[in-house]
């Protein structure tokens, strides 16, 4: 966004609000699909949904480039600030956004709930740290080499990058040779209704409840702050060139895959829960810090301590899902996760726009860092269940009450 406004006077503060509503154009989408894809990767065969919503992500990712390259530049009147508009190439932007969003919410419990065909519960934590740590350093590489494009040439031809990534990926699901095809359900359902199921089951047991409150809450507020990472880079590190933004970008994802790859080296399971709400006080001060430095030689390494922590958090909270959940109800249950947390993103962009305009960047990440700082307190504080949360490495069956931890009882997840 930082390109919609050239020689604009208002161009920080514009630019802030025009990223904060495309956030907010992803909201209801994002929240619509989160609540039927755990139904659908329960239903239908997942390797085939996947293979559909890939297909969906490259069809917007053609057409983000294609806005891009026209960019027609009429201006919309919007409200906000005074003077405020859209320029129309920006409005085109949000409706694609959108089936980006929706593609990967449609994704991720199908894919998510598909990991314990390949694993055992005692390799769930190293296949993951390899999925997700193996996707990292191949985000790494496209946020590096898209940012040297798009600042060597446009911004259009730097969405080569993330659309030939796309197409790797439909390669690999069409030469994807096993079943993974979801458990017959007992009884026909309506997909409304068997969505709603995994909600009931997120309610029924309290230390999955938690973890999604946890969840959303930081999600919340990580997004209000890094929606804006782009006026980071540009004003608060006074860094004009459009391959900052990748770097500092990649540093976070380098981080995230060293995260996953950490989770497979330690025995997390018996203390899964005291782990994820040690990471969540860790991540809020590494979100923090960022506020107190206007150098990039002491942002970059923030930003890489900030992207191990929810690469730890997101490992853990993966495999002890995957570990203890039945197969046949999987998929709904990371589903109502995703409404639960992912589906508060673009509200926390979009309040992270007005916070920017309001404040400033720096006042902007403070506040979000010492936001889940204190969640992390009221974890440790109020959420029992979460800190109880535990599973035996080889069955996956939950620590009973009298194991050597003392947890006060068996662990919510049991089925």
């Amino acid at each position: 966004m930082a390109v919609a406004y050239p020689g604009e006077a208002n161009a920080s503060t514009f630019a802030a609000l025009a990223l904060s509503f495309l956030g907010l154009a992803g909201a209801i989408p994002t929240l619509v699909s989160a609540f039927f894809s755990g139904a659908l990767a329960d239903r239908y065969d997942r390797k085939q949904l996947m293979r559909w919503v890939n297909v969906l992500a490259l069809l917007a990712t053609v057409g983000i480039g294609a806005t891009l390259a026209f960019q027609p530049s009429n201006a919309i009147p919007f409200p906000g600030a005074s003077g405020f508009y859209l320029p129309l190439w920006v409005l085109l932007l949000f409706p694609l956004w959108a089936a980006v969003t929706v593609s990967s919410t449609l994704f991720r419990p199908a894919f998510n709930a598909s990991v314990p065909r390949f694993a055992s519960p005692s390799e769930l934590g190293v296949a993951n740290g390899l999925i997700y740590s193996s996707a990292a350093i191949f985000a790494v590489g496209a946020q590096f080499t898209a940012g040297a494009v798009a600042t060597g040439s446009t911004l259009a031809l730097g969405l080569i990058v993330p659309f030939a990534l796309l197409a790797v990926g439909q390669l690999c699901l069409n030469d994807l040779r096993i079943d993974l095809a979801p458990p017959k359900q007992s009884a026909y359902t309506s997909v409304s209704a068997s969505a709603a199921e995994g909600f009931r089951y997120l309610w029924r047991h309290k230390a999955l409840l938690e973890i999604t409150i946890s969840a959303l809450v930081i999600n919340f507020l990580g997004a209000m702050a890094f929606v804006e990472l782009g006026l980071y880079v540009v004003d608060w590190l006074s860094l004009g060139a459009a391959i900052w933004v990748g770097i500092i970008t990649a540093g976070a994802t380098a981080g995230s895959a060293l995260g996953t790859l950490l989770v497979g080296r330690i025995s997390f399971e018996r203390n899964a829960g005291r782990w994820m709400i040690g990471l969540t006080v860790l991540e809020g001060g590494m979100v923090a810090a960022l506020a107190f430095t206007h150098s990039i030689w002491f942002a970059f390494p923030i930003v890489f301590a900030y992207g191990i922590v929810p690469g730890m958090f997101l490992t853990i909270f993966l495999s002890t899902i995957q570990a203890t959940v039945p197969d046949e109800t999987m998929g709904r249950v990371f589903a109502a996760d995703e409404v639960g947390s992912y589906a508060m993103v673009p509200p926390g962009q979009f309040l992270g726009g007005l916070v920017t305009a309001a404040v400033g960047v720096g006042a902007t990440f403070l506040l979000a860092g010492a936001g889940i700082i204190l969640l992390g307190i009221v974890m440790l504080g109020l959420f029992g269940s979460l800190r109880r949360l535990s599973f035996h490495p080889r069955s996956g069956v939950p620590v009973a009450s009298d194991s050597p931890l003392g947890a006060a009882n068996p662990v919510e997840l049991a089925p």
